[in-house]
């Protein structure tokens, strides 16, 4: 989605340092960081998993008051092994691996804790993350809310949201065997890792442009075009699919039910109200587990950051972080 000159986001700017991390089981993790170099350390988790990080993301913080940090996860992005390999191997990319890699990454920097930043799949990151080392939080920005429930996988990957997008939901289908369409999400697994490109490139457009299609209120041609290119597609899908097979590698509710372990952290929920990737019954889940936290409902908004209701709601979200006391 592009952004005009009215965009909400602050004006682009450029990474002042990157670099690639080595966290072990061969994969490097490309970062970089951006803002004000003696700023308050932000970082922002992207979504998917498998969706990689972009220009704009660094445009949701105040520049002259973050530091900003940015990286791709495993397998995806600039980060190598790239999941779009043939062979990929992704017994080593799971959310727990994720979780270690965020705290490699702070060590690194030199950063003894930072601002959270997450969406969509960044937001199951970043519960798992504040859950595990709530010391190293400063506080949590979370927008449309995924915890990988199984209501929830069963509503996007399953057939439920095939009653607002029931053309998508065709094209998203189609090359899963009828036989197979009872779990989409086990037949995807199958092939996306055919090791024919004639078999895993086409489902992988169509489970990748089924995501970009409804992502917001309005159908966003560009990104559906971005989400059909063949080697970002592949990557994506098979990452995503991997994680979802696996819920994620949580117990059922485990992020809602761990959620009073946030009490004392500062965080505002962002959610748009017509999301139909992550729809609002999660969010507010989430906030009657963490009252403490702002809870915002954005009213004429889906899912994706960059519409208008909802970047506006994240960045007067970071605004109001960067005014906490600092350490």
């Amino acid at each position: 989605m592009t952004t005009s000159d009215d965009s909400p986001l602050y004006p682009a700017i450029d990474p002042y340092e990157s670099g690639m991390l080595a966290v072990g089981d061969g994969h490097e993790l490309y970062w970089e960081v951006s803002g004000n170099p003696d700023g308050a350390p932000v970082v922002f988790l992207h979504g998917g998993p498998g969706g990689a990080t972009n220009a704009d993301q660094r445009r949701f913080f105040d520049p002259a008051v973050y530091r900003i940090v940015l990286f791709d996860q495993r397998g995806c992005g600039r980060s190598t092994p790239h999941a779009s390999a043939p062979g990929a191997d992704l017994s080593a990319n799971t959310t727990w691996h994720l979780v270690a890699d965020i705290e490699a990454l702070r060590d690194h920097l030199g950063v003894a804790s930072w601002h959270v930043f997450g969406g969509s799949w960044g937001s199951a990151l970043a519960l798992a993350y504040a859950q595990q080392y709530a010391e190293r939080v400063r506080s949590l920005v979370l927008r449309g809310i995924f915890t990988l429930r199984k209501a929830e996988l069963d509503w996007f990957y399953e057939g439920g949201a095939s009653a607002i997008f029931p053309d998508w939901f065709e094209r998203y289908i189609a090359p899963v065997p009828p036989a197979e369409r009872g779990d989409c999400i086990g037949a995807f697994h199958r092939l996306l890792h055919h090791p024919d490109p004639a078999v895993h490139g086409p489902a992988a457009v169509a489970w990748s442009t089924w995501e970009a299609a409804t992502t917001s209120l309005l159908i966003d041609a560009e990104s559906i075009e971005k989400f059909s290119q063949p080697e970002f597609a592949l990557a994506f899908a098979r990452i995503e699919n991997h994680y979802f097979v696996h819920k994620g590698w949580f117990t059922e509710g485990q992020l809602i039910e761990g959620a009073t372990a946030l009490a004392d952290i500062p965080g505002v929920i962002v959610q748009g109200r017509y999301d139909a990737c992550t729809p609002a019954t999660t969010a507010w889940d989430l906030h009657r587990a963490w009252p403490e936290a702002e809870f915002v409902m954005v009213p004429d908004a889906g899912h994706a950051s960059l519409e208008p209701g909802i970047a506006r709601a994240l960045v007067a979200a970071t605004d109001a972080m960067a005014r906490l006391p600092q350490p």
